[in-house]
């Protein structure tokens, strides 16, 4: 049976899209030590988060592929990637949660090169930058020395240091972020890698998971088997996925029919690809279309 990825506004909360003006700073153990130090994968449509791992160690799920991230370092998880953690019990640190499109708006003016790094999901490590971690330290703590006391455009003050932290970023990223992958040092690795490559250009062609496997020379079941132990889901489920994704992302930021949209995916059927979105995604495409541009003129206003 196909899983459905869960949609929550922060962690826990599932509810509509959220397209507001939302910021927020917390302790990483605030919510995960609760929940025995983990977040199953989930995904937040409107929301960027940004966690800071001052202490510990987290095996971290982005976007189909799994990493270990070791403090010091900085996990960016941009709006509309699959995500989920798992930490030590040592592990210290915080996490910004902010609406995306706000930020998108101003830096598509004043700094566009550095949206490249708001939508890209990475680890940045900072083991030999300590002089940078003081740095990422000092913007973490304007923003909760700002969110401490409700002020007049309290969060447009944090939105300023979350884009002066990012512009802060870009600068020294190229030491750590060129397109990182798993680690290929293993057979599986490299196995799983050339999976989600084939993936990411076939989905479209509505392959079979049958299909996919014959391109890698072996069997369905051992493909399946190779994803659900290097990814925590089986190969269908990564396939129905990147779809699922794709098509959110159309819905947002094209003018497309729901149509258009179907063929443009490889369906035949507009019908069978409004219940497959359905069926992934808890909503139909109209009402995930409709609930987002309705918070994007929202959060708009709020810019």
């Amino acid at each position: 049976m196909a899983t459905t990825i869960p949609n929550f506004a922060l962690y826990g909360e599932q509810s509509a899209l959220s397209w507001e003006n939302f910021f927020n700073v917390e302790r990483i153990s605030y919510r995960s030590k609760d929940l025995n130090w983990r977040a199953s994968p989930h995904v937040h449509d409107s929301l960027i988060q940004v966690l800071f791992i001052q202490c510990g160690q987290v095996d971290v799920l982005m976007n189909y592929s799994r990493q270990k991230a070791k403090a010091p370092c900085l996990i960016l998880v941009p709006a509309q990637t699959v995500h989920g953690f798992h930490y030590t019990p040592d592990t210290e640190g915080l996490t910004i949660t902010a609406s995306q499109r706000p930020l998108e708006s101003v830096m598509t003016i004043l700094a566009p090169e550095v949206l490249k790094l708001v939508h890209q999901p990475c680890i940045i490590p900072l083991e030999y930058f300590p002089e940078e971690k003081d740095i990422i330290w000092e913007f973490y703590y304007s923003m909760m020395n700002e969110l401490r006391i409700p002020m007049i455009n309290q969060t447009a003050m944090c939105v300023s240091l979350f884009i002066s932290m990012f512009v802060h970023l870009s600068r020294i990223s190229n030491l750590s972020l060129e397109n990182q992958q798993i680690d290929n040092s293993s057979r599986k690795a490299s196995q799983i890698n050339k999976f989600l490559a084939l993936v990411d250009q076939k989905f479209r062609q509505r392959l079979t998971v049958n299909d996919y496997s014959c391109e890698m020379g072996m069997s369905p079941g051992h493909l399946s088997r190779l994803c659900r132990l290097t990814l925590g889901m089986s190969s269908l489920d990564v396939i129905n996925m990147r779809v699922i994704q794709e098509a959110q992302r159309e819905l947002v930021y094209t003018s497309k029919t729901i149509k258009q949209l179907a063929a443009f995916l490889g369906f035949n059927d507009e019908a069978y690809f409004t219940r497959f979105f359905h069926k992934h995604a808890g909503v139909s495409p109209s009402q995930f279309r409709e609930r987002a541009v309705r918070e994007i003129s929202m959060g708009e206003e709020c810019v």
